[in-house]
């Protein structure tokens, strides 16, 4: 059914289905149309999310379709016909995912990431339009700020809990963060990518090397301007831009080259982290852009939704899982074979790290293509090989294919880079993608993510619990010995006024001699209910 067929006067009768004279939308288009049961739709009504009308004749209810269509975008529509139970579908107009692709607001994506740098296609997803040449600059003192902040952490703390702190210095030191305008929010996501890259120590150090404010320090950037970055990178028109290109032009890329490996960068393994950094731009709602979009659905700025998107990140199974696809890729190459490394796996009761994805029946799409420029870097075959040995040697049980962790272990096998790398450029690529999300988000009703919790605990009342044996006689001793000294100083606990003359009723009968306020709350003074 079409939505235009829901529309309309030839609304039917919600119970019998027969062709009605009201216009409207019967309980059965409207549960359709949100993606939920009729029943459902009764407790909207019931709990006042939508109102009805009863049917001439009075045999069924009718509903106004633009009162349905708020109402499901202020709740998320949730799809029977294309969502597992439980799941959550919300409406989004930036990525759209198929067995074996993905499209950027109607683009494919693969393409367009092959096509222009990482800063083009940031732009494209997160206005539509397409700035060819685009460059971010750091805020001077937002950029100083997260580089303090980064460099002060210990010198164990992994680049993703460098990002975390440099996203909260950055919007410490942008007092127009609240701005959730649209011009704003891109303002701030502009200024706040370039900061990210350059709070980051340079490949090797963990103390940040950071100075005072701007000029050349350790980590191979200058100041805010864009600084001294690896070279190459891709020119206006997209493709690869003259090797050496540095200053305020260098891409991100090529900003954050000298961060994941202190070898030098040429021009086609620059050309593999721009694209990946383009190809990871989103992926729709994974695990981190949920957590992005509920941070804004509660209107937090975009530093904050950034934040969120961060913490989910770091868990194993999602931004971590590159660091896995690393570590068993260098086990591969240096062992010569994928045989005796997969079989470890296996025999340890772990899933071999890199092979497949939920989401596509095939090759992930984003590994195709970084595995198509891999070839055309003369360094990547061992790796290139290795990793094809992985997914020939897994085939023989179970038909996985590679995915975007696989390839991007490729990448920092073959560049010297630490196993963290892959989460690390994850992260600041995928920032594009939280942003673009919040920015839809600011446009929908605040706090519509509000999901009831399906209670399995003991059924109510239940009496109050009692100690375990042997659990707190210590305290109760202590109360006991509290009690008595209370007494003897005319410190009353319990229930009661004090008889002394001290201020206020006092929390306990209090049989001293009232030369001291009586302790405990009065009336009145609690916290409020933090619901």
């Amino acid at each position: 059914m079409t939505d235009d067929s829901t529309h309309g006067t030839g609304a039917q009768d919600a119970e019998t289905g027969r062709a009605s004279d009201a216009p409207g939308l019967t309980t059965r288009e409207a549960a359709g149309r949100l993606g939920v049961k009729p029943e459902t739709v009764y407790a909207y009504v019931s709990r006042g999310q939508l109102t009805s009308r009863r049917t001439p004749g009075g045999r069924g209810s009718l509903f106004d379709a633009a009162e349905v269509d708020a109402l499901a975008r202020r709740t998320g529509r949730r799809d029977p016909s294309s969502s597992t139970a439980g799941e959550l579908v919300f409406r989004t107009g930036i990525t759209l995912i198929e067995p074996d692709r993905y499209f950027f607001r109607g683009v494919d994506a693969a393409e367009l990431a092959r096509r222009y740098g990482y800063e083009e296609v940031a732009e494209w997803i997160w206005t539509g339009e397409l700035r060819p040449g685009a460059r971010f600059t750091a805020p001077a003192e937002s950029l100083t700020a997260a580089r303090r902040t980064a460099a002060a952490l210990p010198r164990h703390s992994s680049p993703t809990d460098r990002l975390r702190a440099a996203v909260a210095a950055a919007a410490a030191a942008d007092p127009l963060r609240f701005d959730l305008s649209r011009d704003g929010v891109l303002s701030s996501a502009r200024g706040l990518l370039p900061t990210l890259v350059g709070a980051l120590p340079a490949a090797g150090e963990t103390d940040g090397g950071t100075d005072s404010g701007g000029g050349t320090d350790a980590r191979g950037d200058t100041d805010a301007e864009g600084g001294r970055g690896a070279e190459g990178g891709r020119g206006a028109e997209g493709g690869k831009a003259a090797d050496g290109d540095k200053g305020a032009d260098a891409s991100l890329a090529c900003r954050l080259w000298p961060k994941l490996s202190d070898r030098p960068a040429d021009a086609a393994s620059l050309a593999v982290l721009d694209t990946a950094l383009g190809l990871l731009a989103d992926h729709d709602l994974a695990a981190s852009t949920l957590a992005a979009r509920v941070a804004a659905s509660t209107h937090a700025h975009p530093y904050a939704v950034v934040s969120a998107g961060l913490g989910a990140l770091e868990g194993p199974l999602h931004g971590a899982a590159s660091g896995s696809a690393h570590r068993m890729l260098a086990e591969v190459v240096g062992r010569g074979g994928a045989a005796p490394v997969v079989a470890e796996h296996l025999r340890a009761g772990r899933r071999v790290p890199g092979l497949g994805h939920r989401l596509y029946t095939g090759e992930d799409p984003r590994a195709r293509v970084l595995f198509a420029l891999l070839d055309e870097v003369p360094q990547a075959a061992p790796a290139m090989e290795a990793a094809r040995d992985v997914v020939a040697t897994t085939a023989r049980h179970t038909p996985l294919h590679a995915n975007i962790d696989l390839a991007l272990a490729v990448l920092s096998v073959t560049c010297g880079m630490p196993a963290e790398a892959g989460e690390t450029v994850f992260a600041v690529s995928r920032t594009a993608g939280w942003i673009a999300h919040a920015m839809e988000e600011y446009a929908e009703a605040p706090l519509r993510m509000r999901p009831s919790g399906q209670y399995t605990g003991p059924r109510p009342p239940q009496p109050l619990p009692s100690p375990a044996p042997g659990a707190g006689a210590g305290a109760a001793a202590t109360r006991a010995a509290s009690s008595a000294t209370a007494t003897a100083h005319g410190k009353g606990y319990g229930i009661g006024k004090g008889s002394g003359p001290g201020p206020g009723p006092g929390a306990g009968p209090g049989s001293g001699s009232g030369s001291a306020p009586g302790f405990g709350p009065g009336p009145g003074s609690g916290p409020a209910p933090a619901n």
